[in-house]
């Protein structure tokens, strides 16, 4: 039987053409937004520049079928000086902050840290707009678990946190009076602990008094037993 060469639809062959593979000149979608770099199976996958008509916003990075993934910088246009601002530079996953990367809120507010499906999760660093700075654990964009923050007027908190607050054992330093008071939080309230005085020397506006010592044989055994007893008065 011969061999009988079939002849391609036209339409066929323009659909073939049309496949974007490897790097290519500005794409301009329906909606306006413009994508300029690497191709992939018609995804962009690769290095490339994606450009949204709408917001003005601009992502500049890798990209893996059709996502950002990979390595990134995402920047906003400003309507009044028509200048881009940089808003997160860092890790992607499947089209979201994912990994390593930092965050812009403005100018003062700043994060640096690890990040989950856009949420900050794991270890990083916040620097809010009002001068405190927290540093540890975090979970679907709260303090989770052990941290420190430090207070713009000098005083710091470290322990535990729970969905954004205060949670579980932690120490809380008083700078201005050179106090440290360390014990349980439930929710961000002090529930049991102790007052000591603690840099006293150095507090700008001391207490007039000093905080006696506490004569106990087992001063931690006795805040257990309170904590316990707050804990089973809970339940």
């Amino acid at each position: 039987m011969p061999y009988i060469k079939t002849k391609k639809k036209n339409s066929t062959l323009l659909d073939l053409k049309s496949q974007k593979c490897g790097l290519r000149h500005t794409v301009f979608s329906v909606n306006g937004n413009a994508y300029t770099g690497e191709w992939q199976d018609n995804k962009k996958h690769g290095k490339g520049t994606q450009v949204w008509k709408t917001s003005g916003a601009i992502y500049n990075g890798e990209w893996m079928f059709g996502k950002r993934d990979g390595y990134g910088t995402y920047s906003v246009l400003l309507p009044e000086t028509k200048e881009y601002e940089r808003k997160y530079c860092g890790r992607w996953k499947n089209g979201k902050k994912h990994g390593y990367g930092t965050y812009f809120y403005n100018n003062s507010a700043v994060y640096e840290g690890e990040w989950s499906e856009d949420q900050r999760s794991g270890w990083g660093r916040m620097y809010y707009e009002n001068g405190d700075i927290y540093e540890g654990e975090w979970m679907k964009d709260k303090n989770h678990g052990q941290g420190i923050i430090r207070f713009a007027n000098g005083n710091w908190y470290e322990g535990a946190w729970q969905d954004g607050k205060k949670n579980g054992n932690g120490k809380y330093y008083y700078s201005d009076k050179g106090q440290l008071y360390e014990g349980f939080w439930v929710k961000g309230v002090a529930k049991c602990g102790t007052l000591s005085d603690f840099g006293r020397d150095e507090a700008p506006t001391p207490t007039k008094y000093p905080i006696p010592q506490i004569h106990l044989v087992d001063m931690q055994l006795v805040l257990g037993d309170a904590q316990s007893a707050y804990l089973d008065q809970c339940r």
